[in-house]
This record gives C-alpha cells, sequence and structure tokens, in this order.
C-alpha cells in the first residue's frame, strides 16, 4: 500500500520539483525603465503652482510638495522633497533669496542658490493663500478671513492682524519699505503705508470682482485679473480702477514684470503682455492648450518660465513688442 502511495504521489512532487525549477530558471523583470522614470525630477503628477527665479536659479513648487530647482534656467531640474507639504506660493527676498508659502500652514525658506534651508510654522490665517517678502526681509502671509500674518525675524516669531472681513486675500505685495497692497475676495483692498504696521481697507473693487492675480509697478499704478479674462488697471493706488481690454479672452491666473513690462500667464497657454494699454496674446512656438497656473520672469533673457499640471515646465522665448 506504501509503495503503491508513493508510485502515485512521486509524479506530483516530480511535477511539482520542474515548476519551481523552471520558474527560478526564469529571467526577472527588468524594472531599470520605471526605476529611471521615479528619479525624474518632473513627474506626472506634479501640479507646478508657482515659479519664481533670480539671477542664480529658477525655483519651481509643486502641489505634492516638490521643491524643483534649475541652475540652467529652466531647461533640467532637480528635486528636492518638502515632506508633508503643498507650496501655493512663492516670492524673492530682498538678498535673493526665496520663501515659498505651504498651504499647510508653513513658510519655507530656499537660499539664493535654490538649497531649502528651514521651514517655519504659524497658526493664522487657517487658509493661507499669499505670500511676500518686505524690503526688509520681513515675512508676510495673507490669506482666509482677511487675515495677514507677519515675521519681522524670517519666521522665529509671528504676530496676526485679522481686517475683520469674512474674505479672503488672494494676493500681497510690497511695492516699497513703506507702501503694500492686499487684495481678495468680494472685490477687498486694503493698503499700507508704514510697513505693514496699519493697513486701511479701501472702497472695494466694483462688482465684487475676485481677482486671481494683482500686479503693482509703484504705488500708485496696478492691475488685477479676473473670472472671464476680466483685467483692472488703477493709476491711484487702487481707489479707483478700469476695465483694460484683454484680447486674449483667457484669464490670467499670475501676473508679473518682464523687462519692466507687465506679463501674465492662464488658460489654454496663454501668455499676455500689456502693449498700449491693450492686453495682447504673445505668440511662441509649439504653443499647447495647457492651463498655465504659474509663471515668471528669468533674469537677464528674454524668457519666462510656465508651469502647469501634468508636470510641465515651459521655457518660452519673448520677443520685445
Amino acid at each position: 500500500m506504501n509503495h503503491l502511495a508513493d508510485g502515485l504521489l512521486r509524479p506530483g512532487l516530480l511535477a511539482a520539483a520542474c515548476a519551481l525549477s523552471l520558474a527560478a530558471c526564469q529571467a526577472q523583470p527588468d524594472l531599470s525603465a520605471v526605476r529611471a522614470q521615479a528619479e525624474r525630477p518632473l513627474q506626472r503628477y506634479h501640479v507646478i503652482q508657482t515659479l519664481n527665479a533670480n539671477q542664480q536659479v529658477v525655483i519651481a513648487g509643486t502641489q505634492a510638495g516638490a521643491m524643483l530647482v534649475s541652475t540652467d534656467a529652466g531647461h533640467s531640474w532637480q528635486r528636492t522633497a518638502v515632506d508633508g507639504a503643498s507650496l501655493i506660493d512663492s516670492t524673492q527676498c530682498p538678498d535673493g533669496s526665496f520663501i515659498a508659502l505651504d498651504f499647510y500652514r508653513r513658510v519655507v525658506s530656499i537660499a539664493a542658490d535654490g538649497a531649502v534651508a528651514a521651514s517655519s510654522a504659524f497658526e493664522e490665517p487657517s487658509v493661507p493663500l499669499a505670500i511676500a517678502c518686505d524690503p526688509r526681509g520681513g515675512w508676510w502671509v495673507a490669506g482666509t478671513h482677511a487675515g495677514i500674518a507677519h515675521s519681522p525675524d524670517q519666521g522665529r516669531s509671528w504676530s496676526h492682524l485679522d481686517l475683520d472681513e469674512d474674505a479672503q486675500i488672494t494676493a500681497l505685495q510690497f511695492v516699497d519699505e513703506d507702501h503694500a497692497i492686499a487684495v481678495g475676495e468680494f472685490g477687498l483692498i486694503a493698503v499700507s503705508a508704514d510697513g505693514g504696521k496699519r493697513w486701511d481697507r479701501l472702497e472695494p473693487i466694483p462688482n465684487e470682482f475676485y481677482p486671481y492675480a494683482a500686479l503693482f509697478a509703484s504705488r500708485d499704478e496696478g492691475w488685477v485679473s479676473g473670472i472671464a479674462g476680466q483685467i483692472l488697471h488703477t493709476a491711484d493706488g487702487g481707489r479707483n480702477w478700469e476695465r483694460q481690454a484683454n484680447n486674449t479672452h483667457a484669464p490670467l491666473y499670475r501676473l508679473f514684470m518682464h523687462e519692466g513690462v507687465p506679463h501674465g500667464i492662464g488658460a489654454g497657454g496663454t501668455v499676455a503682455r500689456l502693449e498700449q494699454g491693450v492686453w495682447q496674446a504673445v505668440p511662441y512656438p509649439d504653443p499647447l492648450p495647457v492651463f498655465f497656473g504659474a509663471g515668471a520672469s528669468l533674469p537677464g533673457q528674454s524668457a519666462l518660465v510656465a508651469g502647469s499640471p501634468g508636470g510641465l515646465v515651459r521655457v518660452i522665448g519673448i520677443r520685445a513688442n
């Protein structure tokens, strides 16, 4: 009986042994391409939310918390992870360094060479949306409930001012040591003439204007961009506004100076420039119908850099108008 059982079992054992042997001899899958893709600085899941540049580097902050740095004007990148962050805005400070705003109530400090230096947490505003660096090197954050936070010592301490308005501030800028301007939801506009110690609210921008972006060339002249491609201009520090033609018809999500001229980037891969009081499309090679949500001028070059979802960062040459 035992011999019979052995005779019946041995073929099954032999087949199992052969199967194991074949499996062991099979070639392992080549994952080198997968690893190479994972090591690339730019990934398809990256959403570029902010861009900035100085004379040395270009920085890009992503929704997933990656800080990308380019030392060759945006042609190649290196990636540093900022754990648990979503980087939504950035600005350059007077010494050439940067600060980036983390949606989760942190400011990330970045050296002039692009190295991530440190981060500083703050409590208010509970939802931060905009960041600024004043000419003295102070840090400013604005966001929901018309809140403005200030750190005079690079994040070691913070104070908070509530403008007592149920609105979110979407853009904040210092134009010199004394004068700053904040704009936000429902046409909110507040100005400071003493370096941010006191903020005075002006009459709201008409029609409850919601500013996607703001740009001030001086304490008097500025622009705000909004829904459906609206662009308004002020020549008196935000007290009065007039509409400017936007021939691109695209909403512009970032406004910035490039070679002394206001530019903007926005929906549909739009690059716009102000020409004689009218915003005109800037033609460039191989345009893509993508959402440009971040943009910056490249200092010393006739080019700017624009970023979008899908890990796309595009360097765009700009000819003089």
